[in-house]
């Protein structure tokens, strides 16, 4: 019996779900579990910090800016189809991730795993949107949403366990068996689906990764390059040029990947730029904190398992934020949130020094976490209620993209304040550059604050009524 890949089962939300979500999962956990595998990185291939970030850069940059064309092209050619697409070039560019023989092949393959990731995070929620019933969606997606945020929990544990106890490149071989598995019971268990013909706006995909190319490669080159250097004042001069040609564009084009009439909105624009500025120190200090700590002499390991009272307040701030929000509207949520946020990086830079014992930052490590957690729900939430219901599509990608680009610019921003005080030769020298960075975290989150002090007081956000469960 040969096998017909166009043959389907009759689709249950139950199965769609499961799958959705484990893609899902899948490759937002790729977007942290490298963190506390960085040192491990580093001196298997003998890469400065500069190289180091954009092992985490280059998956965040292909991601953002293709995450709104994506959607569009599963629309128009079919989104099972496109997200099958999307996972095995996601599985590929893992087995590249593995078998890198040095840094500049690590991060082109880790470019190529952000494209895939880009084709099949938005078409797995999409393809559950229309697999589930009206009255079951929200808990469905509320679910999705929660096994995606898992990924920030156990991620930098997951990265450091498989760091210490087997080898760095297992992170992304790991993936393969799971995407061998998973694209045949896509095939089988989800029904194709498709949205509006949407055209997809090449010029404004190219014009984006262009301009954040260049303002990202100058934030990295300066330190080592000089900033008055040809090679770090043109590609600033280059980004800024291009980002200017990238809002003519889209203000004149039929389909634009960024819609910027949404921005006339208060309510919308407050959220994405408070969004940008707390997912940046965010990624930035997911990005050092296990290094710091594996600096004390923790393993990768350990170093995981030290950040869980940051990462697992997820579990119960995140709920009872989101379950706030209709009381008290987004403004207060997100305002605290990154208050909090702030308070945690001021605390870690005041104390941070090579000899600390690690319960005192146990505190500022609960305080900062359950600053992010309340603010995330909360932020999201403002941008979707800001806009008409058929715009939730594009202000979802638009929230997911400014997320993206928050970390990317974090992470460039943090890594340059570090290795003008800082450097990875010693303890002492680590631990003084990584002062100077978190308290640029916190400068960041106070910024965020300010952005959100804008948002509408008002709560606009529609009440479900109690959900029942999935219906298989």
């Amino acid at each position: 019996m040969t096998y017909d890949p166009t043959f389907h089962v009759a689709p249950s939300p139950r199965w769609v779900l499961a799958l959705a979500s484990l893609t899902s999962f899948m490759i937002a956990l790729d977007a942290l579990v490298v963190t506390t595998a960085l040192n491990a990185i580093g001196k298997d291939f003998g890469a400065p910090i500069e190289a180091l970030e954009w092992t985490v850069n280059a998956y965040n940059l292909s991601f953002a800016v293709l995450l709104m064309s994506g959607a569009a092209l599963g629309d128009r050619f079919g989104r099972r189809r496109m997200l099958v697409a999307g996972l095995a070039i996601f599985v590929l560019a893992s087995v590249g991730c593995a078998m890198a023989g040095s840094v500049a092949w690590l991060i082109a393959a880790r470019a190529l795993q952000g494209v895939g990731a880009a084709l099949a995070m938005p078409l797995a929620m999409a393809l559950l949107s229309a697999a589930v019933p009206k009255e079951t969606r929200a808990r469905a997606l509320g679910i999705f949403s929660g096994v995606t945020g898992l990924a920030l929990i156990v991620g930098p544990a997951a990265g450091g366990a498989v760091a210490e106890g087997l080898d760095w490149r297992w992170i992304f071989w790991i993936n393969v068996p799971i995407g061998l598995v998973v694209a045949p019971l896509m095939l089988r268990r989800i029904p194709e689906s498709r949205g509006p013909a949407a055209a997809l706006d090449l010029p404004g995909v190219l014009l984006a990764t262009g301009a954040i190319l260049g303002a990202v490669w100058g934030l990295t080159r300066g330190h080592e390059a000089a900033w008055a250097s040809v090679e770090v004042a043109g590609a600033l001069a280059a980004g800024l040029l291009l980002a200017i040609g990238f809002l003519a564009w889209e203000r004149r084009a039929v389909a634009p990947m960024l819609p910027l009439s949404l921005f006339r909105s208060r309510g919308f624009s407050s959220a994405i730029a408070a969004s940008f500025l707390f997912y940046a120190p965010m990624y930035g200090t997911v990005f050092f904190l296990p290094q710091f700590l594996q600096s004390q002499g923790a393993g990768p390991l350990g170093a995981g398992l030290r950040l869980l009272p940051w990462t697992a307040t997820l579990f119960v701030v995140a709920p009872l934020a989101g379950s706030l929000v209709n009381r008290f509207g987004e403004r207060p949520l997100v305002v605290c949130g990154v208050l909090l946020q702030a308070i945690g990086s001021a605390w870690i830079a005041l104390i941070a020094a090579p000899d600390l014992p690690y319960a005192q930052l146990v505190l500022p490590l609960i305080v900062g976490g359950a600053g992010v957690s309340m603010a995330m729900p909360a932020a999201q939430n403002a941008v979707l209620s800001a806009v008409a219901p058929v715009e939730i599509g594009k202000a979802s990608g638009t929230f997911n993209m400014f997320r993206y680009l928050g970390g990317m610019f974090g992470i460039a921003l943090l890594v340059e304040v570090f290795a003008r005080a800082g450097n990875l030769a010693s303890p002492p020298a680590f631990s003084l550059g990584f002062t100077q960075a978190m308290g640029v975290a916190a400068a960041l989150s106070l910024l965020a604050a300010f952005a959100a002090w804008r948002l509408p007081t008002e709560n606009k956000l529609f009440r479900p009524l109690p959900e029942k469960g999935l219906r298989s």
